[in-house]
């Protein structure tokens, strides 16, 4: 059994630039959902204390279904989408699961 990964940091985009690119992440996200079974959780949104920032969070059943996910169409449309947004900054970081628990 494969262990679950997931992605987390923050990514900071010209002020200007952030909530064009939070549009692109939100349509890229409902894809993601929909038509990937290896993502369990994709979400990305406005840090409300920056401006600048957008939060990450990506939750996948194993590391060959995120590798999986860099080669679909709908990753290919957001980044032709999204390539004349600036991104000023960049902490994402992958961690893999060793145990998942209720929280009570």
């Amino acid at each position: 059994m494969s262990e679950e990964i997931i992605v987390a940091g923050w990514m900071d985009y010209e002020p200007g630039d952030r909530d064009e690119m939070l549009r692109h992440l939100v349509a890229l996200g409902r894809r993601t959902r929909e038509e990937e079974p290896g993502c369990l959780d994709y979400a990305m949104t406005a840090d409300p204390g920056d401006e600048r920032r957008i939060r990450v969070y990506e939750r996948w059943v194993s590391q060959q279904a995120l590798d999986e996910h860099f080669g679909t169409a709908h990753i290919k449309e957001f980044r032709t989408a999204s390539a004349g947004l600036t991104r000023v900054g960049v902490s994402l970081e992958a961690h893999t699961v060793a145990e998942t628990r209720p929280m009570r």
